[in-house]
């Protein structure tokens, strides 16, 4: 019998089963006959109790002398159970200590029905390592302390070929809840506390700014408040089954947090494609898209909730094709949201672009990076753990990720939840000219060249036209080629004068222009020249 391959078998069956369940029942079926579970030291939570695994097998109510074969071990010391049949093959061993094993000197008749242990197991292995034949006719308790943390199994076997039922308790100091799971314990109440912190600063914002508060900054704060209250409930059902168990009340509260997460992702995509769309910010209504948009996220809410409860109730084994009216309908309302949220995006985009309305547009351009960083991060992480659960068959796999496999599956998507929920917070945040901002538009700007009398008409917006004469007729000291796409500014140009001739004195005993002085001898001499004389200046030779 190869113990390897048996504990594979039984680690791939109980993996999803591991995450919810304390105890668990184990039988004479091959895939049934082992359980695996981490389990912490009791310094490395602390607690009140000492850790313990507690293995019971029930009585059956026919009288009978079989057996039942039972070990319980850490996972790094499997090799020093059972006895190697061939040097070169490990994993062929002979496990149990039956009348071939105690012919051959292997094991003692004492030993009988016991799994086989090497020699000096528990002084060279890293823990203790128990077994025991127990006889259904008087099955007594096992109880195996948990010294160090590590990754332990109890493997029982039908030795006489009898059929039993074992029922196997892990408890660990700090309480009930699986080791696989209580780091979401301080995860969540931590995520509720900054959920808090974040909701207190824009709660001082909003009541700061109380008269100046957008529509779309009313649903900002309603999901802020509904993520301190989610993460408040889901650290509140962890915290509850830690302390009382897997009770009806646990189970209670599972389903209001599978509810709760269900409005977060409806609203979640709501409020994403309100946003996208504008409102608010670009379009101070949606009109009748609202009314789609809310429909929308109903809808995706209640099917939302059918898959949860149905991932509540039917197991993977179960599922047949009925499920796909579940999964189908929720992928549908998913996917309008995605193609809708991203084609409302680009829209605005292009409209802010084409308006010149550069502030607002950087604001859009600022989420467009957000969402494709997010959904960059999504799918490398995915491909991320696509490589990691790869080898989720091999025997190695769940013991070597018992501690961080709930952070790969659930809890790194709240973080990126978070980082994209701040981001928005953080540029619709209110402040104290929302409204104005969002209201008015940007004045566009031209850079088609730069014209001297541009300086002069970018004031003539404010100040009107002044460049009028007494007589009201309006004059320019020049007028250059105007674009006609530009404005005509108010600023008061330069009122034309006209030139004022200096102060005219008497003209009495001056020569104004002394034309004869070098006429020739000839020309003064002329009567032509002389009466010409006379004209210029008024005097008599």
């Amino acid at each position: 019998m190869k113990l390897r391959n048996l504990t594979r078998h039984a680690l791939w069956l109980f993996l999803p089963l591991l995450a919810g369940a304390i105890e668990v029942k184990l039988d004479q079926k091959e895939q049934s006959q082992q359980i695996c579970s981490g389990m912490y030291g009791k310094k490395s939570w602390g607690g009140s109790t000492d850790p313990f695994i507690l293995a019971t097998l029930v009585k059956p109510e026919e009288s009978t002398d079989a057996i039942v074969s039972l070990v319980i071990y850490e996972w790094g010391d499997e090799n020093l159970i059972g006895k190697p049949l061939d040097p070169n093959n490990a994993d062929q061993r002979k496990l149990f200590c039956d009348e071939e094993a105690i012919g051959s000197g292997t094991c003692s008749e004492e030993q009988r029905g016991q799994f086989i242990l090497q020699p000096d197991a528990n002084q060279n292995g890293q823990h203790v390592i128990e077994t025991q034949a127990v006889k259904l006719s008087d099955p007594q308790p096992i109880n195996y302390p948990i010294a160090r943390t590590g990754y332990y199994c109890v493997s029982t076997y039908p030795f006489d070929g009898a059929d039993y039922t074992a029922v196997v308790e892990f408890r660990n100091a700090y309480g009930e809840l699986p080791a696989a799971q209580v780091a979401k314990l301080p995860f969540y109440g931590g995520l509720t506390i900054v959920y808090a912190v974040i909701g207190i600063f824009w709660g001082f914002l909003y009541y700061q700014n109380r008269r100046d508060i957008l529509a779309v900054q009313n649903y900002i704060t309603a999901i802020l408040v509904f993520l301190v209250i989610e993460m408040l409930t889901t650290w509140g059902f962890y915290d509850y089954e830690n302390r009382k168990g897997n009770n009806a009340g646990a189970k209670v509260l599972m389903i209001l947090v599978s509810i709760f997460n269900s409005v977060r992702n409806s609203f979640s995509f709501f409020l994403l494609l309100i946003v996208c769309m504008g409102y608010g910010v670009v379009k101070p209504t949606l009109g009748k898209t609202m009314t789609y948009v809310r429909w929308l996220a109903i809808t995706h809410f209640v099917f939302g909730v059918i898959y949860a409860i149905a991932s509540l109730l039917i197991t993977p084994d179960d599922a047949g094709p009925l499920v796909l009216f579940v999964i189908l309908p929720l992928s549908a309302t998913l996917t309008a949201f995605y193609i809708w949220t991203l084609n409302s995006l680009n829209m605005t985009l292009r409209d802010l672009v084409e308006r010149k309305q550069t502030v607002k547009a950087a604001m859009y351009r600022k989420l467009w990076w957000c969402i494709l960083g997010s959904i960059i991060v999504i799918f490398g992480f995915f491909f991320l753990n696509s490589l990691t659960f790869a080898g989720v068959g091999d025997a190695d796999f769940a013991p070597t990720h018992w501690k961080y496999r709930w952070f790969i599956l659930d809890g790194w998507l709240n973080v990126v939840y978070l980082a994209d929920i701040c981001f928005v917070a953080y540029i619709w945040r209110p402040t104290a000219n929302n409204r104005r901002f969002a209201m008015s538009d940007e004045i566009a700007q031209d850079d088609e060249g730069f014209e001297i009398a541009s300086i002069r008409d970018s004031f003539d917006e404010e100040e009107g036209l002044q460049g009028h004469e007494a007589n009201g007729n309006t004059t320019r000291a020049y007028d250059p080629v105007r674009n006609s796409a530009r404005d005509v500014s108010p600023l008061p140009a330069p009122r034309p004068q006209k030139p004022m001739p200096p102060p005219r004195e008497s003209l009495d005993g001056d020569t104004i222009f002394a034309v004869g002085e070098e006429a020739s001898d000839d020309e003064a001499a002329t009567p032509t020249g002389s009466d010409e004389r006379k004209r210029l200046t008024g005097k008599d030779d």
